[in-house]
């Protein structure tokens, strides 16, 4: 374990020193291609133009670290591959304002690719075993592609969703990263999955390298091409893990693990769709709007929320071990918070004062 424990380290130092230096690059790139970030409507929290190509620094870090882990594993060079091609869906969204029907048949077509290349979900395991001689359920090519290809796509936007204030998608996504990465590890010789554990240490590393510039107040965004580009990194690599040999690692870790995104992404559909409206219309009704309508600032609203990702991932970690009713009740209580959040404040009914002419008057007709 020691052996690996140095490429963890090294990995993530890669990743971080190459995300931190090459972001005051991007920073120049993004003012010279004029990819700004200008406040023109009320849904934008900043009062200033900021740049938003943040994400390039995350992806030459991150991938030049992934290197490392992808010698020797031609799925994790498949997943190189991919999220060069969903960054630079990304980037030319945040270049050109891309019609929304044109992302989504990009992320398609991105997803597709990375599954005719291996990157696919083909077994579902028994939900209380880690063995893959306990699969109950194999999927057919048809079946396994829609799979696939769905949850590569709906995490990939669940966290692009998650980017809207400082900080939010990089310290969120880096919560995620570490969780699953333990995850990989704690099995890892058992089910030989250290090499997306180091993987993932190379995504976390990178958003670690990036969060100096993109904590608030923001120097810098990482765009529609960095968020792209983490979602669907956290996605691919839940699904290269060998661990997917079993429901309990292979689906069920990586949604606790990426819980509040999903829950986020998967309210905000529903409650589009019972308005009627198209569910890419955008809104001010996500939880870290919320948070900001209950009178907390930028930096709380996104530490509560690291908080609650952080108690999800550790109900993952808890869960691989099958200690449930440790993760039972932690879930509830982040299930708590998430409610708090999001259900309405009812406004509070004011009491009359004392001495008031509604008193009096009652006090008359007593």
């Amino acid at each position: 374990m020691s052996y690996y424990l140095l490429q963890i380290i090294e990995v993530f130092a890669i990743a971080f020193v190459g995300a931190l230096l090459t972001t005051p690059l991007s920073i120049k790139v993004a003012h010279k291609l004029d990819i700004i970030d200008r406040p023109r409507d009320d849904r934008r929290i900043h009062d200033r133009p900021i740049p938003r190509f943040g994400g390039m620094a995350m992806v030459i870090g991150i991938s030049i670290a992934m290197l490392i882990p992808a010698q020797n594993n031609h799925l994790l060079k498949a997943a190189i591959v991919g999220g060069l091609l969903m960054y630079l869906i990304g980037a030319l969204d945040d270049k050109f304002d891309l019609k929304p029907i044109i992302k989504f048949l990009g992320q398609f077509a991105v997803a597709s690719i990375v599954y005719f290349m291996g990157i696919k979900i083909s077994v579902v395991g028994s939900l209380f075993s880690f063995s893959y001689t306990n699969a109950n359920l194999v999927l057919n090519g048809g079946v396994a592609y829609v799979v696939t290809v769905l949850w590569i796509v709906g995490v990939t936007n669940a966290v692009n969703l998650m980017d809207g204030m400082d900080g939010l998608a990089a310290g969120t996504t880096m919560i995620m990263a570490l969780s699953l990465a333990y995850v990989a590890y704690i099995h890892g010789n058992r089910l030989g999955s250290m090499s997306v554990c180091i993987a993932l240490m190379a995504v976390a590393g990178g958003c670690a390298g990036f969060l100096p510039y993109n904590f608030s107040p923001a120097k810098t965004f990482m765009g529609d091409g960095g968020s792209l580009y983490l979602g669907y990194m956290i996605a691919v690599l839940s699904v290269i893990s060998p661990l997917k040999r079993a429901t309990m690692v292979g689906a069920i870790i990586p949604i606790l693990a990426l819980a509040v995104p999903i829950f986020d992404t998967a309210f905000a559909i529903v409650r589009r769709l019972w308005r009627g409206q198209s569910i890419m219309t955008a809104d001010k009704e996500h939880l870290h709007h919320h948070l900001r309508s209950a009178g907390y600032g930028q930096r709380r609203s996104v530490l509560i929320i690291y908080g609650i990702v952080g108690i999800m991932g550790i109900v993952s970690v808890l869960i691989s071990r099958e200690l449930y009713k440790d993760a039972f009740f932690l879930a509830m209580i982040a299930f708590l918070y998430l409610m708090i959040i999001i259900v309405p404040k009812q406004p509070e009914k004011k009491l009359p004062k004392r001495g008031s002419a509604k008193i009096k008057k009652e006090e008359d007709e007593e």
